[in-house]
């Protein structure tokens, strides 16, 4: 029996900036996104009528009905399937689990059975969806339908996420300013790591501040990057708590995700090259009975 094997990577918000506030209470926001090596992986296969099953390291938890965003997506698109979902990244962590899944959803459903995304439906299931769909570098700005694609180097970066779910809405409520400046209208040509390092420590995650008053444990994460050997930059993604730092050399990287494991087993840490996932998040067909 024919299936799509999609993988669903992690998303990276280098840069955050919330630049105002719409009427009806959307944030408007100018962000730099890229996509990590780590991520979670779904397989889609002709069914009877839409299921979803969920396993894998990270699985606790997470709702396998029309609660979980990559079955709405899957039910978008139309059509019978059976969804089964390798869940390895945390819930509610600042890195576009869910979106990506949604994401990987929309990917796989429209490889089996032929069928075209619409952007828009993309857009309704979560203002990060479309930007997930394809995971590459890209600026996010308005409230996350203005994509456009960016040319920046890989960067090597570990990832830590202290197993601790921090509430978005929270987050947004703890904001202190709602109109903060944008990144430059045009972004300068970033051909390395340390120019795209130096770059981003101009740059700022508006979210930080307020999510480090709802999750203290932010803080712990944050200074234990910045005590690793070669880290430039550590910062936080999207509204937490997961947390990156920027490293030159990804020997390093690895070192230091090698020495946080063994120091903190309970967190979930992760390293690797942030930039381009297009072609690992392609949809692949293959054979095999689901």
């Amino acid at each position: 029996m024919r299936a799509t094997e999609v993988f669903a990577p992690a998303k990276i918000n280098l840069a955050l900036h919330v630049i105002g506030q719409r009427a009806d209470g959307y944030h408007l926001l100018d962000s730099l996104v890229v996509f990590a090596p780590v991520g979670d992986r779904l397989v889609i296969a002709p069914g009877r009528g839409l299921s979803l099953h969920v396993h894998g390291p990270e699985a606790a938890g997470v709702p396998a009905d029309m609660g979980n965003l990559a079955l709405r997506a899957a039910a978008l698109l139309g059509g019978d399937a059976a969804v089964t979902l390798d869940k390895r990244l945390p819930s509610s962590s600042g890195i576009g689990g869910g979106s990506a899944d949604a994401a990987a959803a929309l990917r796989g459903m429209a490889a089996l059975h032929g069928t075209r995304i619409n952007d828009m439906q993309a857009l309704a299931l979560g203002a990060d969806v479309p930007m997930c769909l394809g995971s590459r570098p890209v600026r996010v700005r308005g409230i996350g339908e203005r994509l456009d694609p960016v040319t920046l180097p890989p960067v090597a970066a570990v990832l830590v996420n202290p197993r601790r779910p921090v509430s978005t809405p929270a987050v947004f409520k703890a904001l202190q300013s709602r109109d903060n400046p944008s990144m430059p209208d045009r972004l300068p040509s970033l051909t390395d790591a340390p120019g795209l390092i130096a770059f981003l420590r101009e740059m700022r995650n508006d979210l930080e501040a307020p999510a480090r008053q709802v999750e203290p444990v932010i803080n712990l994460v944050l200074t234990a990057l910045e005590a690793q050997r070669g880290c430039t930059l550590a910062r936080m993604s999207g509204s937490g708590a997961t947390c990156f730092g920027l490293f030159a050399h990804e020997a390093d990287a690895q070192a230091a995700a090698q020495r946080i494991g063994r120091a903190k087993p309970d967190w979930w840490v992760a390293g690797g090259v942030l930039g381009d996932q297009m072609q690992q998040a392609a949809p692949r067909l293959s054979q095999g009975i689901q």
